[in-house]
């Protein structure tokens, strides 16, 4: 598994914040859609070289029912969306992984695309796998409060050139720092267990075991 991989999982989240962060009427509904339709497209191609992940089918149905909802609801209801549904999103995803890290660990599903089979049941992939995805679902859940606490503050910024130093922090700094984080932990996770495994003495398996 690598980090870039994992990323990749994640651009449909990127491109719905960004397109409703620029967008005006049914902004929250249309990116809904460049979601579904880059969500689409993974699933086509993970059909021809591996098994859709759970990341992608979670995200065609959550952006499918957001679109769905923003275009049949409204004006007003695509102004919720923006404003609470926008952020919220980002928290019910991290919820869902932290909910499923220790039964289903998400990561795993990456780290088997370079992992032996053989190791796949090992209790080392395992924990490795169930810690990671922990990880990616409590930094969701924090990248999404900070959306929700702008709001929350009221700090939107009202034209382009309003200068809310909040706002930047909360829905653009702290997302970056997250998921750079996340990224950077998720690539040295695996390489430190197996060297205290190793300091231990216990022959740990090598780091494909890991992904």
């Amino acid at each position: 598994m690598t980090p870039a991989s994992l990323a990749l999982g994640f651009l449909p989240w990127i491109a719905f914040t960004f397109v409703a962060h620029r967008m005006a009427a049914n902004a929250v509904a249309w990116s809904a859609v460049v979601a579904v339709a880059m969500t689409a497209v993974a699933l086509a191609v993970a059909r021809r070289r591996h098994a859709p992940t759970t990341l992608d089918t979670v995200s065609l149905v959550l952006f499918t029912a957001v679109a769905v909802v923003g275009f049949a609801g409204g004006a007003e209801v695509d102004d919720w969306l923006h404003t609470w549904g926008r952020p919220l999103v980002g928290v019910l995803l991290g919820l869902y992984m932290l909910a499923t890290a220790s039964v289903r660990p998400f990561t795993e599903e990456y780290a088997r695309r370079s992992t032996p089979r053989e190791h796949w049941g090992s209790p080392v992939f395992r924990s490795v796998n169930r810690v990671i995805s922990a990880a990616w679902g409590a930094g969701l859940v924090v990248v999404g409060a900070a959306g929700v606490l702008v709001t929350v503050l009221d700090e939107e910024p009202v034209t382009r050139s309003s200068d809310h130093l909040a706002e930047l922090v909360l829905n653009w700094v702290v997302p970056i720092a997250v998921i750079w984080g996340l990224a950077a932990f998720s690539g040295a996770y695996p390489d430190r267990v197996t060297s205290r495994l190793q300091g231990r003495g216990a022959g740990a398996p090598s780091r494909a075991a890991h992904g």
